[in-house]
């Protein structure tokens, strides 16, 4: 693929980053694809993890906040029962649920003065932290492709918010972002064995029934992690696994655990344990494996790394994602085989995606997912994520993916059928936030700016007849070429 120009430019950035930014159409223009691949080189740029916890220190300052506020209300709670008990008025002998009985309830305590600047409580400000970091990454990285692979790797990897808070945003920049473009069976074992996985997929307290633990506290084995990493994870569905595979796999992977987040210093660190570990050989998928503690599960995962079946899923994951909600074959093939030639060499894999003529096609059907229109949005008219965080967070929130929340381990659907009947819901974010940013902008300018030669003449008509700038800015990210790639 040798094509160049502003077309060229603009599809670049839609199909592989974020969307055009500022004048990058142009400066793109000689060569899209080496600048694509020229970003592959510098992956860490533009992320700002400045005062951003580890997820072990993340998770310490959770439990002491949870048992800060369990304190807190135990304490109200006993203050209130004294002021009953010295209080002379039956309070019991009041009833204020039937209208005919007059009642007069207690002078309420004075209000408490409000305050400037409130903080938001702690797991909201971890939260808002980690999200700021990433976002700012995304609008402000010039091309978007290394993010784009980042943001990929997560979604596929996923944890969520809703079950551990603390550490969704440090999994992602500790698990996924250094190993993003390197092997891919480090990514693999950085992602199962980092205590965010393990407690979202219930790990950290599996144990084997022959185990010390087991045998002592008559518990047993949680199979889940060892299902998802099979099923999701690497090999994929109907890949020839069995029943028998995912027990022995579950067994290999007890005593994979971490440090409980009460205990200081070293608290929600990764630890295996080996009183809770399944004792003697396991075999999966025809392979035996012999007791060797972590290494026997480390072995497991890195011959799952290397399986036919994970560069199969693995390729047409990426090709989904990238290219189409239904790939052309050969493209599949071609990531497959660099996949396997390369030992999953992710960044040789991303190479392959960039250089292949059928990742090129210029009919943009894939529908970007809410989050992505959302960012390309926020490119195109220049406005930083972290001034407007709360916003961007309902919204995502609102178009039904919320940051780190995905509904199940499968993470967020990137295929047009998941996503189509919220384009409505779009209109709305749309409208709010052209209100918003309609100031400042020339919608013609942004026109040429975000779409380019990839605008058709019935949206430049639209955009140009316009009642309003803020009417003229929804449509244009509202049109059909600015909401695919």
């Amino acid at each position: 693929m040798t094509a160049r120009g502003k077309e060229t430019a603009a599809l670049a950035l839609h199909r592989f980053g974020f969307g055009p930014a500022g004048h990058s159409i142009a400066a793109i223009a000689a060569d899209p694809q080496g600048a694509l691949l020229a970003d592959l080189e510098r992956p860490q740029a533009g992320l700002v993890t400045a005062n951003l916890p580890s997820s072990a220190e993340a998770g310490r300052a959770f439990f002491e906040f949870r048992a800060e506020l369990a304190a807190k209300q135990k304490l109200d709670q006993r203050a209130k029962k004294e002021a009953e008990a010295n209080n002379p008025t039956n309070t019991s002998l009041l009833d204020c649920s039937k209208p005919t009985q007059p009642c007069e309830a207690p002078p309420a305590p004075p209000s408490p003065k409000p305050m400037d600047n409130k903080e938001p409580p702690l797991p909201q400000q971890l939260l808002q932290n980690e999200a700021k970091a990433r976002f700012d990454a995304a609008a402000t990285a010039d091309i978007g492709f290394a993010e784009r692979l980042v943001w990929f790797w997560s979604n596929h990897f996923c944890v969520s918010a809703d079950k551990i808070p603390s550490m969704a945003g440090p999994f992602e920049r500790e698990a996924i972002r250094p190993y993003a473009l390197g092997k891919f069976v480090d990514l693999l074992q950085a992602v199962e064995s980092h205590p965010a996985m393990l407690f979202y997929l219930d790990n950290a307290g599996s144990m084997g029934a022959d185990s010390t633990a087991g045998i002592n506290r008559d518990k047993g084995l949680n199979e889940n992690l060892a299902r998802e990493i099979l099923e999701l994870h690497t090999l994929g569905v109907r890949s020839g696994y069995s029943q028998a595979d995912v027990t022995s796999f579950a067994n290999v992977l007890t005593g994979w655990t971490f440090i409980e987040t009460g205990v200081p210093q070293h608290g929600g660190e990764f630890a295996f344990l080996k009183r809770l570990h399944e004792p003697g050989a396991q075999t999966v998928l025809g392979k035996r494996y012999p007791d060797t503690g972590i290494e026997q599960g480390r072995a497991v995962l890195a011959d799952l790394a290397r399986h036919p079946a994970t560069a199969q899923h693995m390729a047409q994951k990426l090709a989904r994602h990238f290219v189409g909600d239904e790939p052309p074959p050969s493209l599949v093939a071609k990531l497959e085989a660099t996949f396997k030639d390369t030992g999953g060499d992710l960044k040789e894999v991303a190479k392959t995606l960039v250089t292949a003529d059928e990742a090129w096609t210029p009919q943009r059907g894939k529908l970007k997912t809410p989050t992505l229109w959302a960012m390309a949005a926020l490119r195109l008219t220049g406005v930083l994520p972290s001034t407007i965080i709360g916003r961007v967070l309902g919204a995502q929130a609102s178009l039904g993916q919320a940051l780190w929340r995905p509904p199940a381990p499968n993470g967020y659907p990137d295929t047009e059928a998941a996503w189509i009947d919220g384009i409505p819901r779009r209109l709305d974010i749309a409208n709010e936030f052209a209100s918003h940013a309609a100031a400042n902008a020339d919608p013609l300018a942004l026109l040429d700016a975000g779409l380019g030669p990839l605008a058709s003449a019935a949206t430049r008509d639209t955009v140009t007849h316009a009642e309003s700038r803020a009417q003229a800015l929804t449509l244009l990210v509202m049109s059909p070429e600015f909401l695919r790639s």
